[in-house]
Formats: structure tokens, sequence, C-alpha cells
């Protein structure tokens, strides 16, 4: 086999950590090559060499097309036809779809001005191969975050690199977003473009890919054809247990309590507009986990800011069987609600403080005395939610942008934990950790559950949300589709409701 790109005996060390030893990452044309590991096991640094933003220890060869390289920059890395998607965004809120695509390459008419024109032509070529229903003009900011990521794959698509690598291209993506990204991919392999393909979704992999590479504390494990691999191999590679160990039963918790329920709940109208969610009845239960399913755009997460007081609404909300009106995330908190959001990086952290501050946010008020923070208390108490959540840091000063996407989820869901929230709401709790991470999420949660607190759990991964749902509410459009018990919530029932 003829591989157009290979990395042999790559390591990487930072100050007191050894990010990579020795990997070896070896890339065929056309092929879908899938790189699976823990959060932390070095994938991101690896394919971060890959592009040019790091450069690997002295020791370790690269080649493209034959020829021993070192990758300089990004920019290098993209001459050599190598492209990323990075896992989180980066995209520019205040340019349009077309501007995003052809950032700091936009053609240029005889004038020297932009040619916007045919710089829109050409975005609306690629969003028409994406099957994207979005036009070129339209203000990125505006756009939902599985519909910027699509605008990120479109970029690199753009590039018509060699070798392109995806981080978690569909963690935010609806079922249709994500199967049109998968039939593009198969697109891209048919064209000899080779795929580097980095996901955490077991039924993903396996789909998708032609190889697969595992990666555990920094080191290559093993590299196989897929058709060589089981799951039971690959997540024993990955985390060094059975595949039955990590996703085990998890046993109702439900009592007859109602502790949250809400009618005729809808968006407010603003100007004029109809509301695009409404008529939202449902009840909560104490100790319940009620799962809420639906496509991107069916109206999840702003039902949940509703509940939250981030959305003006209308309809009725009940809190312990007492009418309520939550008109901003602080009233929502004193009525005992907590809001785990959807994109931790913008709204769930920041980034900038460590550990222990990000931590206490929601409850600083526990640790002091005269408006005085007693940081021994501050810092113990971290600690032991360090501890209880296996969460992976050097210390609780750490800032949160050095930790892996697992353990900044983790500290999130920490945050509001050690509140102690009567109602907690978690709006895609396990996007783009690991499996490993995402399974003991899953037991946090129904430990949560088990000691009378009432759980919402928004996600796009359906099988998440068969396996940790006592029901589940299944949204179209706007409104509720479906409510299902957990024995009559299969993959085929819940997606009959959801696309109707």
């Amino acid at each position: 086999m003829t591989f157009f790109l290979e990395m042999l005996g790559i390591s990487k060390t930072f100050p007191g950590v050894k990010a990579l030893k020795n990997v070896d990452l070896q890339l065929a044309r056309g092929e879908v090559h899938v790189v699976a590991g823990e959060n932390g096991a070095g994938k991101s640094t690896l394919m971060k060499i890959m592009t040019g933003v790091f450069k690997a220890d002295p020791g370790g060869i690269i080649r493209v097309d034959g020829q021993a390289v070192t990758i300089k920059d990004p920019v290098h890395a993209r001459s050599l036809g190598i492209s990323i998607i990075y896992q989180e965004l980066a995209v520019v809120n205040n340019l349009t779809v077309a501007e995003n695509i052809f950032l700091a390459r936009e053609p240029l008419g005889r004038t020297g001005l932009i040619d916007r024109r045919r710089m829109n032509a050409d975005a609306q070529a690629v969003l028409t191969e994406l099957e994207m229903n979005i036009a070129p003009t339209t203000m990125v900011g505006t756009l939902s975050i599985g519909q910027q990521q699509m605008v990120e794959i479109a970029r690199a698509i753009s590039y018509r690199s060699k070798l392109i690598i995806m981080d978690e291209p569909t963690a935010s993506l609806s079922h249709h977003e994500a199967t049109v990204l998968l039939r593009m991919v198969r697109k891209l392999t048919a064209q000899d473009i080779g795929v580097v393909y980095i996901s955490h979704r077991l039924d993903e992999i396996f789909d998708i890919a032609d190889r697969v590479t595992v990666l555990r504390d920094g080191a290559t494990v093993d590299s196989r054809p897929i058709a060589e691999m089981t799951r039971d191999i690959l997540v024993r590679k990955m985390v060094d247990r059975e595949l039955s160990q990590l996703f085990g039963h998890h046993d109702t918790h439900v009592t007859a309590e109602v502790l949250l329920s809400t009618s005729s709940l809808g968006l407010k109208r603003q100007g004029g507009q109809g509301a695009r969610v409404c008529d939202i009845t449902f009840d909560l239960h104490k100790g319940e986990v009620l799962g809420f399913f639906g496509l991107v755009g069916s109206g999840r997460t702003e039902i949940m800011e509703m509940l939250f007081g981030s959305r003006p609404y209308v309809g009725q909300i009940q809190v312990g069987g007492h009418n309520v009106s939550i008109n901003s995330p602080s009233q929502a908190i004193d009525l005992g609600l907590g809001f785990v959001t959807e994109d931790r990086k913008e709204q769930g952290l920041v980034l900038g403080m460590n550990v222990r501050e990000n931590f206490s946010l929601t409850h600083l008020s526990d640790y002091c005395t005269y408006d005085v923070v007693n940081r021994r208390r501050e810092k113990t108490a971290t600690q032991a939610y360090i501890r209880s959540l296996g969460i992976k840091t050097p210390s609780t000063e750490e800032k949160v942008l050095n930790l892996s996407g697992g353990n900044q989820q983790k500290v999130v869901i920490a945050k509001w934990v050690a509140r102690q929230p009567r109602i907690l709401i978690v709006d895609e709790p396990t996007r783009g950790i690991d499996i490993g991470a995402k399974a003991e999420v899953h037991t946090l949660l129904n430990g949560l559950a088990e000691k009378g607190v009432a759980i919402i759990v928004v996600s796009s991964d359906l099988p998440e949300v068969l396996a940790i749902s006592d029901r589940v509410v299944v949204l179209k459009e706007g409104r509720i589709a479906a409510i299902l018990a957990r024995t009559d919530a299969t993959q085929e029932s819940v997606m009959l409701a959801a696309t109707g």
C-alpha cells in the first residue's frame, strides 16, 4: 500500500508531561482512517503535529508523498494538501457563510477588490454539494451550532485537500446532517482523498472506517483494518476495560412526586413573528431521567432555555406544584434548577480561570464569610469533586483551558452538582468526550437520580438517550411528537416520531 502521509516514532513532550511516545501512523490515499482513544490519549496533539501547530520532538520522521518533511505551520500543512476541521468551532459570527468559507483567500476582481458575486457563487456550489440549505449570504452568528459546524466542513472541503482531518465532525450535527456528512466522506475517498476521522461514537466508527489506530496514554496500542476489529476489542484497547463494565444496567428511581411541569409552554412572540416552539406540555418526576430527542431545529435547546429563564415564554411552568414565573437564570437557580449548557466553552466555563474558580462559580457564597472567600474551604471542596468524578487535572489551580474535553465537561457538571439542585438540565452532556468519560457521566446522572434529583437530558445521540432515560420526549418542528416509556422507546419508534 502506498501511503500519502507517514508519521514514524513521533514523540512530544510538554513541561512535566510526555504527551506522545513513539507514535506511528500511516495514512493512505482514498481511505478513512479512524484514530480512536480516550480524551487525553494524545489524538489532538498528534493532529496538531500533523498540521504544523506543534513541532514533534527530535527523532521522529514525517513523510508526505514519500518525501521527508518538517511541517512548519498550518499554512505549510495546507500547501502540502493537509487540512483539519477542529471539534471546537472556529467560525467568525459577524461574517457571512461565504466569507467564512473563503476567509483570507477571497477571490479578487480586476480592481483588486473582493469579487463577492464569484465568492457567493463558489460558496453556493460547496453548500449544494453538502446538501446544505443555507444561503451563502447568511450571517454565521444566526446559525445553530450544527449548521456552523457544517460551514467549517464546507470550508475544509473547498480547499480540495489531499488529506482532511475531521475531529468529532458530527458531534453537533442532526441525524440528517450526520448522514449527509458520512456520505460526503465517501465521496471524498472516491476522489482519492484521504480522511483522518476522530470519533467517540462506536456506531459511526464501524460505519465509516477502513482502518483504525488506537492511542492510549500517548502511545499506539493497535492499528488494523476495521474488518479485523470488534466493538469489544476496540473498547478494551482504548480504555483497558470491557464494554460490559462501562455500560451496565441503570435502575429506575422514578417516584410519583412531580417536581417540574409545563402546560402549553412556547416561545413568546417577538415583533409579530409566530413562535417556532409551542404547546410543550410534560411532567418531570422526582428521581426521573427524562430524555429529550429531536433533530437540529426541533426546539430542544430553546425549551431548556425557557425553563432556565434565558428566553421569554408563554404558557405555564410549575415547580414543586406551584405556579412560577422564571424570567432570568438567577430566578431559576433560586427555584432549585441547574443547567449544564450545550456549549461548555462558550457558556459553561471561563477558560482563563482555573478548575477551582470555575467549580465554585455557581455557589461561591458557600465559601464566603463577610464577603471574603475562604480559599482553603473552596480548594478542599474542589478536590473532593475532582476525586469523586475522576477529573484528570494536575491540580485545582490548572486552567480549564488546558484540560481535555471530557474533563472540562466534568468540571461543568461538578459546579452544578455541588449546588445540589432539585432539577438538573443537561444539554448534550457527553458531546465530544470519549467512551470511558461518557460512561462515568451516565453513572453520575444515575447516582443523582437515585438521590431524588429530577434530570432532563437533551442529546442528539439516540443510543445515549435510550440508554439512560426513563421516558423519552420526542420533538418535531417545535412541538412534542411523542412521549415514550422506556419499554416503548426504540431507535425505530423515536426516529419515526422525530421525522414523521
